[in-house]
């Protein structure tokens, strides 16, 4: 007899900006770590504090165009429940 099947969950959603700002925090971290130890690490390493602010300018890109994208698609999905698309 075969086993009946359970129903799959919801998938779970994450808090986007949350994850964000924390991850953007560790390279904000990682940045002042390595320009205060700058003297101590080698010249050829000197592209990760680079790496670092590239990090950072990312996150906080991320921080500003996350809350809008998650609006735009809201507005969308609710044209498509109300049928404005007409498709």
């Amino acid at each position: 007899m075969a086993k009946p099947s359970r129903e799959v969950p919801p998938a779970l959603e994450g808090n986007d900006q949350v994850i964000t700002a924390a991850g953007t925090a560790a390279w904000a971290v990682a940045l002042i770590v390595l320009v205060i130890m700058r003297n101590h690490i080698p010249a050829s390493s000197h592209w990760w504090i680079w790496t670092c602010v590239v990090g950072v300018g990312l996150g906080l890109f991320a921080l500003i165009y996350i809350p809008q994208m998650k609006r735009s698609r809201a507005r969308a999905a609710a044209r498509r429940s109300s049928g404005g698309a007409g498709g």
